[in-house]
């Protein structure tokens, strides 16, 4: 079985649903089963209309959301009563909730933000049936898709592998599921947070033990960098797991790192591919780097994270034994805040954070430790490639880096020889970037 996710652009028009519906057509002999993401700019609309309704309106944003569906209906030629049903479940959780007028919660945010999947779900499948596709949609729910009660950014209990298998496997027609959502045990809808869409496709692909699960974007693959910078970038044709997530973890926007877990623990590869170019390769992800390093005798890519901020604790009294370390990541901790890369000395740490929200509280707390600094305006860049720990290679780096007076701090290289990250000022990030693809990727 082939698991094929069509993301927010590819379902964002009538003419890009034909496109996903002949796509689909072309595979049916690898018995494919679709997951698909809301119309674009849907999920943000119904956010916005939730908090709307909360104050007491929302009139013209359900009229928008209705109409951008209406049209596309009418653009195929498909029925406008193919989704009154779920429009008038949205017309009634409007009214109650402008009769409420109390915080919005998230939970209610969930099963507002649910239409989406919902809705573009029934008009993939209706055009699939009209392309002479035997074809249903299905909430994911309705499957299996059974989640804890963490509204917003919920997980699948362990037990719904193995529902999810028995009812997808005992299908006799091309499901079309819906992306990002569950159900708790309890009936209450749930949302997969973030790259929601891709984790629902790789927790469904690992399940059915897929031959391959395939994201369909508007992108060609994982690029050796942005493209925005160095219009020369090239497709990579395969990463590992280990590579893919370093690079989206480090800025690459094509997957969201845990979206692929699924897969990467049993195996399943994934496949990036473009929903407008369907006859490209697009980039193949594996699930062993020592495997594939075998094959790769290059710096396959970068990524950058930019907004970084450093912080310094200079703290000579606690480097005796006496747990500096555990310290200072209990106050990351304690305020929820994720540490990217860490530097150390005999008398200093210096470590890197993408998110300020509380950082004035971790300062008041690291200067018990220490003396504390904050640098602002700084990036990450990040590399991966099967030859990053060669011999060699760093020093190819950092004097191409040199010989361009881009001052370079805070270098980290996985034992693995899977990634090598480093902080470089902010300003200097594209012509770095520039700077390395020239010397690595286009020589």
């Amino acid at each position: 079985m082939l698991v094929m996710k069509f993301g927010g652009t590819s379902v964002g028009s009538a003419k890009a649903i034909s496109e996903v519906a002949a796509i689909v057509k072309a595979r049916l002999k690898q018995k494919p089963v679709v997951v698909v993401s809301a119309v674009s700019g849907v999920t943000d609309g119904l956010i916005r209309l939730a908090e709307e309704a909360s104050n007491g309106k929302g009139a013209d944003l359900f009229s928008s959301i209705h109409g951008q569906h209406k049209d596309i209906l009418l653009d195929l030629k498909l029925s406008e009563s193919l989704c009154d049903k779920e429009f008038a479940e949205l017309t009634a959780l409007v009214k109650k909730t402008r009769k409420k007028k109390s915080k919005l919660t998230q939970k209610t945010l969930d099963t507002f933000k649910s239409f989406g999947e919902r809705l573009s779900s029934l008009i993939v499948a209706e055009t699939l049936k009209k392309a002479g596709v035997p074809a249903k949609a299905f909430p994911a729910w309705e499957l299996g898709m059974i989640t804890n009660d963490v509204f917003g950014d919920s997980d699948p209990l362990p037990e719904s592998s193995a529902l999810l298998k028995k009812k997808i496997c005992a299908l006799t027609l091309v499901p079309v599921i819906t992306g990002f959502l569950g159900k708790t045990k309890k009936g209450e809808i749930t949302t997969l947070g973030r790259g929601g869409s891709d984790y629902t496709a790789a927790i469904i692909g690992a399940a059915i033990k897929a031959e391959a699960i395939q994201i369909w974007k508007e992108v060609d693959g994982f690029l050796t960098t942005d493209p925005r910078i160095v219009p020369e970038a090239k497709i990579v044709s395969e990463l590992a797991f280990e590579e893919a997530c370093e690079l989206a973890y480090f800025g690459a926007k094509v997957l969201h790192p845990k979206t692929i877990l699924p897969a990467m623990e049993l195996g399943v590869p994934v496949q990036v591919l473009n929903t407008f170019k369907p006859e490209g390769k697009g980039t193949t992800i594996v699930s062993s780097f020592e495997d594939r390093r075998h094959k790769s005798h290059s710096v396959e890519a970068f990524s950058r994270k930019k907004g970084i901020t450093i912080l310094h604790v200079r703290s000579p009294e606690f480097f005796d034994g006496s747990g500096l370390m555990a310290k200072l990541f209990k106050v990351f901790e304690r305020h929820r805040t994720s540490i990217d890369l860490i530097a150390t000395s005999v008398v200093s740490v210096s470590l890197t954070i993408d998110n300020e929200k509380y950082l004035k509280e971790i300062v008041h707390d690291l200067k018990n430790l220490g003396d504390v600094s904050v640098v602002r305006g700084k990036a990450i860049i990040c590399m991966v490639g099967g030859s990053i720990n060669a011999a060699g290679v760093a020093g190819r780096i950092f004097t191409t880096l040199g010989k361009h007076e881009i001052p370079v701090e805070m270098i980290s290289q996985a034992a693995s020889g899977v990634s090598m990250t480093f902080v470089v000022d902010e300003c200097d990030t594209e012509r770095a970037l520039r700077i390395l693809h020239a010397e690595f990727i286009e020589k």
